[in-house]
């Protein structure tokens, strides 16, 4: 039903800065492995096996990464670091890439729309990757959200509570309990001050969209900095009654920034790495 999974990959990382400067976000190790990786093999073990990605300036780096090395991989083959290659070479062996490049950076909305030549008329999944999620006691967040989609067959966004003052960072529900950590949304801010917030329940960096999306975001008007923001575009559907709220089981790191990314390496290299899990 899913096997499109899109990855907007074209922003500038600024948080990061200047680690960021020449190198994507999104190739940014954790441990040993880049962001990006973690979130290709979450699709991957959601079923989503056409990995789209909408790239900007100096990210050729993305493109190398999901390929095959010849002249690294002669050197090692036969010794025992071939075993560092086993999870890249099964992303390459079971998923299919492609690539578009977004030349003007005006928001998430607008990052999603450029992408619509690779996904064509169909449902589909977006994963922002300096998002990290895991859930060491069951399905990955996706593959959680899947099942939704199969029951739903709507729009779905992955939800966590947060800080009631951090709520000026993210995109921000409120809506109607309709099941176990379920919401029919009935509205979305985006960014709102925690005086003006409707709720802590905050969007992150995992949906699953119907292609209606697309023409939705088309109508869209820019916001604040020019920027097309996806959760507009995404109360035009709640209005429809058509987008779910997911408090997703598992965690979330946001490696975004430095605090987040540190939690997520010191969490991957416990859980992973020291348990020969990491590759």
């Amino acid at each position: 039903m899913i096997k499109k999974c899109l990855f907007p990959a074209a922003g500038y990382g600024t948080r990061f800065l200047p680690a960021t400067k020449a190198m994507p976000k999104e190739m940014l190790p954790v441990v040993n492995k880049p962001l990006i990786q973690y979130g290709v093999e979450e699709a991957l073990d959601a079923g989503l096996t056409e990995i789209s990605i909408v790239t900007g300036r100096g990210k050729r780096a993305l493109e190398d990464h999901f390929d095959i090395s010849y002249e690294l991989e002669n050197q090692i083959k036969g010794t025992d670091k071939e075993k560092y290659l086993v999870g890249i070479r099964k992303l390459l062996d079971e998923c299919s890439f492609s690539y578009t490049r977004q030349t003007e950076m005006k928001g998430l909305g607008h990052a999603i729309l450029t992408g619509r030549p690779l996904i064509g008329d169909e449902p589909f999944a977006v994963v922002l990757a300096d998002d990290l999620c895991v859930n060491l006691e069951g399905d990955g967040v996706l593959t959680q959200m899947v099942k939704l989609y199969k029951q739903y067959r709507c729009t779905i966004v992955a939800i966590q509570e947060v800080d009631p003052q951090e709520t000026n960072k993210y995109g921000v529900i409120a809506g109607d309990l309709i099941g176990d950590d379920l919401y029919r949304v009935r509205n979305m801010v985006e960014k709102p001050k925690p005086e003006d917030a409707p709720s802590n329940l905050a969007i992150i960096g995992r949906y699953i969209l119907t292609p209606d999306i697309f023409k939705l975001i088309e109508e869209t008007e820019p916001g604040k900095g020019g920027e097309i923001q996806i959760t507009d575009a995404l109360m035009k559907q709640a209005q429809d009654g058509c987008v779910i709220a997911y408090k997703f089981k598992g965690t979330r790191f946001d490696c975004g920034g430095a605090e987040g990314y540190i939690e997520a390496t010191n969490f991957c290299f416990e859980h992973f790495y020291k348990t020969g899990k990491a590759y």
